[in-house]
């Protein structure tokens, strides 16, 4: 619990103020293992420094707390080993660093690989489920958070320099868009959609859309004559849920806006279409998945 202590301390004194640690219960209902409660930890002398500042932590419980107003994921579920991984899960919807007890070697990773199940609606309309593996940050010990302390520092720096890194609202994003995504397009009920955005998606949406910037700006149509290479995994709609991709243009004309980028929390969802002619993006919708 030592080590667990000092690594959740060492994210807490890189990030900026507000730093939050998410359980499950409350923190001093936590069970280090089966009938070993953390109150035997937290009593000792050597632990009592460690277990004042944990309790000094804005702290939120349970997981899904700090998920957006309305939103519980209840068609996602997250594995390890075959074992339900509910909190590291919540980490990786949310795009945070999830913490474990370094009970085995295999939680002695700043990297950890997760399995992840999501009901989805399959290409014949049937509901299905779509299995995936996914990374997440991760941390035992302190010498795992220093494999992300510049993710840290680049998201600090951010909020105090301004720009993307200090936006908190999604009308924000809109009315900073041709300044923090020169590259892309964007129909007008997108404003809409941008400000009507939870708090907590607002980040997330941010970095999504500064990756299909970074994609437009860089897209060479001799050498990839389809669509850009991208840091993020962009595809077109299944055939049966393109029903729901139809979108007014700019010339007033219906298009198919199919092509679509995730971002967390899931199923977080950006639409758009690729106009060759420009060799840029056109953002039609940000939102939950359509007709979910």
């Amino acid at each position: 619990m030592t080590e667990l202590a000092r690594a959740v301390l060492a994210v807490a004194g890189a990030d900026r103020k507000g730093t939050v640690l998410v359980t499950e219960e409350p923190i001093k209902n936590l069970q280090i293992a089966n009938g070993h409660s953390i109150g035997k930890w937290s009593g000792k002398p050597s632990s009592r420094d460690l277990w004042v500042r944990l309790l000094q932590m804005q702290s939120k419980w349970p997981h899904r707390a700090v998920f957006p107003e309305g939103e519980g994921f209840y068609e996602v579920d997250y594995s390890h080993r075959e074992e339900s991984a509910v909190g590291l899960g919540a980490a990786h919807l949310m795009d945070g660093i999830g913490v474990s007890l370094p009970v085995e070697t295999w939680w002695d990773v700043p990297r950890l690989a997760l399995r992840r199940a999501e009901m989805v609606t399959g290409d014949d309309g049937q509901p299905g489920i779509e299995v995936s593996d996914v990374e997440i940050r991760h941390a035992s010990c302190p010498l795992h958070v220093d494999s992300h302390l510049s993710w840290i520092k680049d998201c600090v720096a951010a909020v105090r320099k301004g720009g993307l890194g200090a936006v908190r609202q999604g009308s924000h994003l809109w009315e900073e868009r041709t300044t923090l995504f020169p590259h892309l397009e964007f129909l007008p009920q997108v404003e809409q959609n941008l400000s009507g955005l939870p708090a907590a998606w607002v980040a997330s949406v941010g970095r999504t859309l500064t990756v299909l910037d970074a994609a437009a700006a860089d897209w060479d149509l001799n050498t990839d004559p389809i669509c850009p290479p991208c840091e993020v995994r962009i595809r077109p709609e299944y055939e049966v849920r393109r029903r729901l991709c139809w979108f007014t243009d700019l010339d007033g004309s219906e298009q198919l806006f199919d092509w679509h980028a995730d971002f967390a929390p899931r199923p977080g969802r950006i639409h758009f279409r690729l106009v060759h002619e420009k060799a840029t993006l056109r953002i039609a919708y940000v939102g939950r998945k359509l007709g979910v």
